[in-house]
Formats: C-alpha cells, sequence, structure tokens
C-alpha cells in the first residue's frame, strides 16, 4: 500500500503571510487540526501550523492572534512523503520525526495531501498502527519557540 492510497487529497493549504485567524477558520471550515504552509502558486510546503502551534506559540505565550500569520508560528522545515511512498516508510518518517500528522507531496514537490495518524488506524494493520501510537507518545524534548 502507497500514501497516495490513504492520503486525504486536496488539503487547505496556506502562504507565511495568511493571518492566524484565516488559518484558524480554515481548520474549521475543513474540519482538520494542521493546515500546510506553501510559497505561493508553486504549492511546494515550507512548514505547517497545526491546532498545537496556534495555542503554544500564541495563546500560551501570550501573543495576540489578531496581528499574527501563519509565519509567526509555523513548524519549518515541512516533514513531507511522497504520493508514492510506501506506508511504512511513512511511519517510519512520522516515528523519527515525532509527528502525527505528515505533508503529501507529488514528484514536483507540490503539496497533493496528508496523512494523518487517523487515517494510518483505520487502514493500516493493528501492529503498525500501535507501533506508531507508542513511538508518537514518547515524551519530547520541551517545545521552544523559535519565534
Amino acid at each position: 500500500m502507497q500514501v497516495k492510497d490513504i492520503m486525504t487529497s486536496a488539503p487547505a493549504c496556506c502562504t507565511p503571510g495568511t493571518r492566524l485567524f484565516d488559518v484558524a477558520r480554515l481548520m474549521v471550515q475543513h474540519d482538520c487540526g494542521a493546515v500546510p504552509v506553501v510559497e505561493g502558486t508553486s504549492m511546494r510546503p515550507i512548514g505547517i501550523v497545526t491546532d498545537r502551534d496556534v495555542t503554544v506559540r500564541t495563546l500560551a505565550m501570550g501573543r495576540d492572534p489578531a496581528y499574527l500569520t501563519a509565519r509567526d508560528c509555523m513548524s519549518s522545515p515541512c516533514i513531507t512523503v511522497a504520493d508514492d511512498c510506501a506506508i511504512a516508510d511513512c511511519l517510519d518518517a512520522m516515528e523519527a520525526n515525532q509527528i502525527r500528522r505528515i505533508v503529501v507531496v507529488d514528484r514536483c514537490g507540490r503539496c497533493i495531501g496528508m496523512i494523518a495518524q487517523a487515517d494510518i488506524a483505520r487502514e493500516v494493520v493493528e501492529g503498525q498502527t500501535a507501533e506508531l501510537l507508542r513511538e508518537l507518545s514518547l515524551p519530547a524534548a520541551a517545545l521552544q519557540a523559535t519565534f
């Protein structure tokens, strides 16, 4: 099985200059917890904004989200996998980077999809899902603001 077989196609994306308010609105409209940040019309991912990024990098730091953009709280660099990548390799990338979602790119590096932990849980062998959950749940170093 390949990534393209279970990914969510055509995810909602934003640019670095998109207002954080609009990024959060995209999350609500598309019922998602992450929005890839892409370079304009090239659609090449340069970062990702998660619902956790919004909370930890803005509200918890006492910053006013009304004045922030995606660039101000995105995680970068953006970890990606190719659409023809094997699910096992995708799992390895998610585990190695302790991420619950990963951006899917085509041969030209354009953002064309997303794979979430839930997608894998629905589609992949039970043992692999358990291993992914175990790896993602290991304590990570404290989040450090880079802004």
